[in-house]
């Protein structure tokens, strides 16, 4: 039987035993990697688990250039750190991503590693000046134009990764190619961040299937449930309430913060994802914990307030004609034609 080369329909979603476990940090697995001469842009590498990012590449030898909406605050957060450069974005300005592309192009060198790590979580209703559900256009749409316009520079690496950081919430939602941007549906911020997520996810496999040939490959990823991040702040506190970790004041039970990962093994599927030598030939993958994620076929039970049961993969996310159909979809909204080729 011939070898599956793409991970349409979740053909290699399947662990490699990389010897790293949910308690792993950037520090383990970045040990004995040398980034020296590589470059390295990490959208939201000013906050989170991407200023982890930022630090451990950095530390690494790789230059890193960080697009902030937020100058000022990117300013502060990077303050002391070696080999690091800050530009403005905004991924929900288009002109401002073209504007950051063409910025970087000039420079004609390469891109080794784009990790797509910024997003925005659960917030109430906002539509960018195209009318593009917030959700949508901050964690998948802004993305894909930005990798789109650095194609060019990726493809100069001879070997670059696109890393998309995920979330285990593509578990909430499917992608509504029907109504994505909820003109005919009641709004819901859990699946407007789902069906995101998703978008995430079948990016990464369609981009590992157009990039492989041109030594480009891409992943996706769940950091896990991580404490000390402000990715929640636009978040309605009886979210967290309904799902068990937060008690009736609004403050998280302390046995639930207690099973969360810290910032540093937040980060480490990250780096594990944009450095590790095990991932040298395969790609379109969904990783969690340092390691390629099980496919979850509905035989997983997950409880909120334990994060180690919320692990696994929706085939929906892994699915070839999705995957397929999210990229035109996403060329037709963005109005950027990504060839790849």
């Amino acid at each position: 039987m011939e070898q599956a080369t793409d991970n349409y329909n979740g053909a290699l979603q399947k662990p490699l035993n990389s010897g790293f476990t949910a308690k792993s940090t950037t520090a383990d697995v970045i040990k004995g990697i040398d980034l020296t001469g590589k470059t390295v842009i990490v959208t939201g590498g000013y906050a989170g688990i991407g200023l982890e990012t930022v630090k451990t590449l950095a530390s690494a030898g790789a230059r890193v250039i960080v697009p902030a909406r937020d100058f000022n605050k990117a300013t502060n957060n990077l303050e002391g750190i070696p080999n690091v450069v800050i530009k403005v974005m905004d991924l929900m300005d288009p002109a401002s991503i073209d504007a950051f592309a063409v910025d970087f192009l000039k420079t004609a060198g390469p891109l080794h590693l784009l990790i797509n790590n910024a997003g925005i979580m659960w917030v109430p209703l906002q539509r960018d000046a195209r009318g593009y559900e917030s959700q949508l256009a901050t964690n998948h749409l802004g993305h894909f134009q930005l990798t789109a316009r650095l194609w060019p520079a990726l493809k100069k690496a001879h070997g670059a990764r696109v890393i998309n950081v995920s979330s285990y919430g593509h578990q909430i939602s499917p992608f509504d190619f029907d109504d994505p941007n909820f003109l005919h549906r009641d709004y819901e911020t859990l699946s407007a961040y789902g069906q995101s997520k998703t978008a995430n996810n079948l990016f990464s496999v369609e981009l590992d299937h157009r990039g492989k040939d041109f030594g480009v490959r891409s992943f996706s990823l769940h950091p896990g449930s991580v404490n000390g991040t402000d990715l929640g702040r636009g978040a309605p506190v009886e979210l967290f309430q309904q799902m068990g970790m937060f008690d009736a004041d609004g403050n998280i039970f302390p046995e639930v913060a207690a099973r969360l990962k810290t910032v540093p093994q937040g980060a480490a599927t990250s780096v594990w994802c944009a450095t590790s030598p095990q991932l040298n030939n395969i790609g379109g993958v969904y990783c969690e914990n340092a390691e390629v994620a099980i496919l979850d076929l509905g035989d997983i039970e997950h409880k909120y307030d334990e994060p180690l049961t919320l692990y696994g993969v929706k085939p929906y996310s892994l699915d070839a004609e999705n995957a397929k159909k999210l990229w035109t979809l996403s060329e037709e909204m963005t109005g950027v034609k990504f060839a790849a080729n």
